[in-house]
C-alpha cells in the first residue's frame, strides 16, 4: 500500500484530554473510548500546550485504534 493510500484512510475525531502521561503522551476520551495520543510534529514546533480538559482533534489509523496523534487543539 502506498503512503498516499494510508494517509487517505486516516480518520480525524474530536476528543477530550483526560490524563497527561510521561514522555509527551496523553489519554484522550473519544466517544467513551480511551485513546493514547502524542502531539503531532507541527504542534511541537510551535509549542502548543495541551492540558487536561482541552478539546482536541486526533488522527487515527485503521491499523491501531488505541493510539493516535493530536493534530490540533480546539
Amino acid at each position: 500500500m502506498e503512503q498516499s493510500e494510508i494517509k487517505d484512510q486516516r480518520s480525524e475525531l474530536i476528543g477530550t484530554v483526560v490524563q497527561q502521561l510521561p514522555s509527551g503522551l496523553y489519554h484522550v476520551d473519544v466517544d467513551g473510548r480511551r485513546v493514547t495520543a502524542h502531539i503531532g510534529g507541527g504542534s511541537e514546533r510551535n509549542f502548543v500546550r495541551v492540558l487536561v480538559g482541552d478539546q482536541v482533534v486526533i488522527e487515527l489509523t485503521p491499523r491501531d485504534l488505541t493510539r493516535g496523534r493530536i493534530v490540533r487543539k480546539l
